[in-house]
């Protein structure tokens, strides 16, 4: 049971950070479907931190270092989108897309190369980080204590406060809301719409190098996340668009994401024959059965994926 609760909120936390940054990316105006892409991308920024780092790189430091590695990299790819989309007003859903495709090509083409520029006989797109990773846990009675753990909260708190108590969020989603009212008051939409995907691109990076380093001590870039951005869009679907439903919401999807990892830890499952690839589909049948039964009382922002154009009204 420790270990279930364990790997619900640890998988509950890549859950939050990405779906955080779709809130903020959508509260815009603009739909970011490149989360999966993003994600990668930020993964292979923190993991080529860790593997480049000296193993005598105090915990603080590698910590930081990675987390400053793995955003930079997410915020830099979330560029193509703000660009195709806000600068060219280009189809958002077409550039998401392309952005997922091509995150896990050019991850899987660079670690191919740095492996075998160090080894020529070494092809495989696997960085390994085990004395890297360890910087990031601590045993607590049996309990893996993650410090990306109590990054996540402090994401969901900060982007709480940002978002309902700050101008700067309001701003932001009013320009996701009526962007012509906004720029007639003085707003800048293209601005706002700018720092909501590079915020977006921020916390997407981040949840990216939480993934990867949830349970293994290396990662093959070619199986990129697995659906997880696109899951954290149904969280964020599910939670309304809104940190504390997001909350919620990832605590449920990470607890049947989590069920595949501990399912040899309960014996009554084991028992019921059923195997153990079903568990680790169960977040994506449950993401789809909750998305037919609440998705017409979502209420989403009411520009979202409109590109803005000055001139109209």
């Amino acid at each position: 049971m420790l270990l279930l609760i364990q790997y619900t909120i640890l998988f509950a936390s890549i859950l939050i950070l990405v779906a955080l940054g779709g809130c903020f990316a959508e509260h815009s105006g603009v739909i970011n479907l490149g989360l999966e892409g993003i994600m990668v991308i930020g993964a292979l920024g923190g993991a080529l931190m860790m593997r480049y780092l000296p193993g005598t790189t105090p915990a603080f430091l590698m910590i930081l270092l990675v987390v400053l590695a793995s955003t930079a990299a997410g915020v830099l790819y979330s560029v193509l989108l703000a660009v195709a989309a806000i600068n060219f007003k280009a189809d958002q859903t077409i550039v998401g897309t392309a952005m997922n495709m091509l995150g896990t090509a050019v991850a899987t083409v660079i670690v191919k190369a740095i492996n075998i520029a160090a080894n020529p006989d070494d092809v495989s797109s696997t960085i390994q980080y085990v004395n890297a990773k360890t910087a990031f846990i601590i045993n607590i009675g049996g309990f893996e204590f993650n410090w990306f753990m109590v990054l996540t909260l402090i994401a969901l708190i900060v982007s709480y406060v940002v978002l309902y108590k700050t101008r700067f969020g309001l701003r932001l989603m009013a320009c996701g809301e009526h962007p012509q009212a906004a720029d007639s008051v003085g707003i800048n939409v293209y601005k706002m719409r700018w720092a909501g995907v590079l915020i977006s691109g921020f916390l997407g990076g981040l949840g990216g190098i939480v993934y990867i380093t949830a349970g293994v001590s290396e990662w093959k870039f070619e199986y990129g996340v697995a659906g997880f951005g696109f899951l954290a869009l149904a969280v964020m679907i599910f939670g309304q668009w809104k940190p504390t439903r997001i909350a919620l919401a990832a605590l449920l999807f990470g607890l049947f994401r989590a069920l595949s990892n501990v399912y040899f830890g309960f014996d009554f499952l084991v028992k019921l024959q059923i195997p153990s690839g079903v568990y680790n589909m169960l977040p994506y049948i449950i993401s789809l059965v909750v998305l037919a039964f609440t998705s017409g009382k979502s209420r989403a922002p009411k520009s979202e994926g409109i590109p803005y154009d000055k001139g109209s009204r």
